[in-house]
């Protein structure tokens, strides 16, 4: 029998705001303990805040949709059909299958020596340069230097990539300021990628250039292409972004830790799990309830939006040993920074592997890293990330 939402725990903060945005945490946990379901009553969703529940939403793409969209607002779900995102069965698998091959790991190793020797290289510039911003100067960098190469981007049009790809994460929010005035740059983005199919000035070998041969042999309509660049480039470029301003944020500020990873670099694999875990890059995304549905005993009505929570599930006090503490010896490959299931992430290979090449370096050249000014958070509704992080980086002697 359908309970109303009044019947549900109500949590009647705006998880959106600019304050919660900036210090998600202490709204997490009070989701969490409301419940296991809890209704958003300023957004008018339902909550997934703990980690099992999260993950079997997650896992469960017959009963939980992302074709109808994954915001939390109807215009930006309108606005982001096409991709693999905002699709579900065959037309996913299909959707994925013509972008995700080139992120898989046969694909990505080809790649590493290249990384890596970015990497150093970004690292060995730093330290030259003394104080320097660890996001634009490292975590920016390195995927910006590869990202866009593998998409086919036109070199001479790269100025606004990064901006573009943020939006098309702030309009996925629910219908705040924040997503309002990203909207212009999503579309901004759209109608460029549109103009690079229609001109085909994409680099050769690249998945753009693969995508238009498909065009070219029937298998793939030319409106098609657009959403699917916009798909791969945007979450390749924020997430690893993410990824590797959170490591160097948090090594600064734990130092014990970070002398534990040089010590041992065999925890690498580990490190890069828990910073994903601790720091989830993404915040979460909507599901739309096919059908009448309960998760523990919760009644959710057929046609109902659920909001699944990964960076509250990668605190859940029911799921982690002190969640709040961030130790690299931890197991935390169960965490769901990058989704779960048919929908997760499809470039969280490649932010691994530039991740994990950004640490390998620091690893063999740093002996500490330094914050010499207050860092400043970006503010949006989706990614979660630094803005500015300005450090020192210590040569080791």
């Amino acid at each position: 029998m359908f309970r109303h939402p009044t019947a549900v725990p109500v949590y009647r903060s705006d998880i959106y705001s600019r304050a919660a945005l900036l210090d998600p945490y202490p709204h997490y946990r009070a989701l969490r303990d409301l419940g296991p379901v809890v209704w958003l009553a300023r957004h008018r969703l339902y909550a997934v805040p703990r980690y099992a529940e999260c993950k079997e939403t997650l896992r469960d793409d017959g009963r939980y949709l992302s074709g109808h969209g994954v915001a939390a607002n109807p215009w930006a779900n309108r606005l982001s059909r096409g991709t693999t995102l905002n699709s579900d069965g065959a037309d996913h698998d299909r959707r994925r299958k013509l972008v995700a091959h080139r992120l898989m790991p046969r694909a990505l190793r080809t790649l590493g020596d290249d990384v890596d020797a970015r990497a150093r290289a970004l690292v060995d510039d730093a330290v030259r340069r003394g104080t320097v911003d660890a996001v634009a100067d490292l975590a920016t960098a390195l995927p910006l230097a590869v990202v866009p190469d593998l998409v086919g981007w036109p070199p001479d049009e790269r100025g606004d990539l990064l901006h573009w790809a943020a939006a098309t994460f702030d309009i996925l929010g629910p219908a705040n300021w924040q997503a309002l005035k990203a909207l212009p740059r999503s579309l901004h983005m759209l109608r460029f990628a549109r103009r690079v199919v229609r001109e085909r000035n994409v680099l050769p070998g690249s998945l753009a250039a693969e995508l238009l041969t498909a065009v070219d042999e029937g298998g793939l309509a030319a409106e098609e292409v657009p959403p699917l660049l916009i798909d791969y480039i945007a979450p390749s470029l924020d997430t690893t972004i993410s990824a590797i301003s959170s490591a160097l944020y948090l090594f600064a500020t734990r130092p014990d830790q970070w002398q534990l990873l040089k010590e041992e670099p065999s925890l690498l694999p580990n490190a890069v799990n828990e910073i994903v875990r601790f720091e989830s890059p993404l915040r979460g995304f909507t599901r739309k309830i096919l059908h009448e549905s309960t998760i523990d005993g919760t009644h959710l009505p057929a046609g109902a939006r659920v909001l699944v929570l990964y960076a509250s599930a990668n605190r859940d006090e029911r799921e982690w040993d002190a969640p709040d503490v961030f130790d690299i010896r931890n197991n935390a490959g169960r965490h769901v920074g990058f989704g779960s299931g048919a929908h997760a992430c499809a470039g969280q290979g490649l932010a691994r592997l530039e991740t994990t090449a950004m640490l390998q370096a620091l690893i063999e050249r740093i002996d500490r890293i330094e914050i010499v000014a207050e860092p400043t958070w970006a503010v949006n509704n989706i990614i979660r990330r630094h803005e500015h992080l300005p450090v020192k980086l210590i040569p080791a002697t």
